[in-house]
């Protein structure tokens, strides 16, 4: 019996993964299965680019609206929901450029054999909280750089929680998987490739876009919820900044052109790690038009 064919939209923000993915989707009669650290928060949907309700009546969406701002939700959060999917989907195609989640799931992964001991991980977001999420990074970077270059500095959440495992194991969080695909399964990895000056026009004029939507009055109602700036939802790319912005520690036109720049930096990081995978093959940006058959004869020939 062959292996499932799992279809992967990977790639930088901005690049069009959404829209090759919708396309691939009803060639195949596929569903998506949304591979997206920040859309998986409910009430932002603006700044994370989700899909709309026009495109969730095109195709069927999962793995959005999991959980609330408030609520702390981790990579294997995630994979426990997206793996039954992964079966029960006759044609899942995963679309998101967070690599860790993809990693999660397309290798076998041990996480849970680390262990866990609550008194270290208080001690480290003790450090984070008198000494703040960069110097709690640094930390993570001079004692395991391999698990720091996975993560966001940022993320005060997941960098405890490597830190954990380095006390617990003495090893790094990024050996806890033997790089095998789970058994019954193909994953075959797609990326978008831009020239680098387009692939930043494009995120510029998504933020753009993303302002002209509204993304001030979605930002301002998480604040009015009591969301406050040191949750993980509010560390996404937007929010982060016009929380700056709402606090009047900048002005509105610094606040966007933040928005930007990091954007910029994070595209440039999620190439990186993608780039590093070689199992993804990448489309260049000429090509894109055509991505769906590319994929699909792709698919074809390496299942021959």
């Amino acid at each position: 019996m062959k292996d499932k064919m799992i279809y992967v939209l990977a790639g930088p923000t901005a690049s069009g993964k959404s829209d090759v993915a919708l396309r691939l989707a009803e060639i195949t009669g596929g569903e998506i299965l949304c591979m997206d650290s920040m859309q998986v928060y409910r009430g932002m949907d603006i700044g994370t680019a989700k899909p709309t309700s026009e495109e969730r009546r095109r195709v069927p969406h999962h793995l959005l609206d999991l959980c609330s701002p408030e609520e702390p939700f981790s990579v294997s959060d995630w994979a426990e929901r997206c793996r039954p999917l992964l079966a029960s989907v006759r044609v899942p195609i995963l679309a998101g450029g967070t690599g860790l989640y993809l990693d999660a799931v397309s290798y076998e992964q041990e996480f849970g054999a680390a262990g866990a001991d609550t008194e270290i991980r208080a001690g480290y977001h003790a450090v984070a909280d008198s000494r703040g999420s960069a110097a709690l990074y640094e930390i993570l970077r001079g004692r395991d750089p391999a698990a720091a270059a996975r993560l966001h500095p940022n993320d005060v959440r997941r960098v405890v929680r490597a830190l954990e495992v380095l006390d617990l194991t003495g090893r790094s969080i990024t050996s806890f998987s033997d790089r095998r695909p789970p058994a019954g399964y193909e994953f075959r990895i797609f990326a978008l490739d831009w020239p680098r000056d387009v692939l930043y026009r494009r995120i510029d004029e998504r933020v753009d876009r993303m302002m002209a939507d509204g993304l001030m009055e979605e930002v301002l109602s998480l604040r009015e919820r009591g969301v406050t700036r040191d949750a993980t939802s509010i560390q996404g790319l937007g929010y982060k900044e016009l929380y700056d912005y709402f606090d009047s520690a900048v002005s509105l036109s610094e606040a966007v052109r933040t928005v930007k720049v990091r954007t910029r930096h994070y595209a440039k990081r999620q190439l990186t790690w993608f780039r590093r995978d070689a199992r993804v093959r990448w489309i260049p940006s000429a090509e894109i038009n055509n991505a769906p058959d590319i994929i699909l004869s792709s698919a074809r020939a390496g299942s021959d």
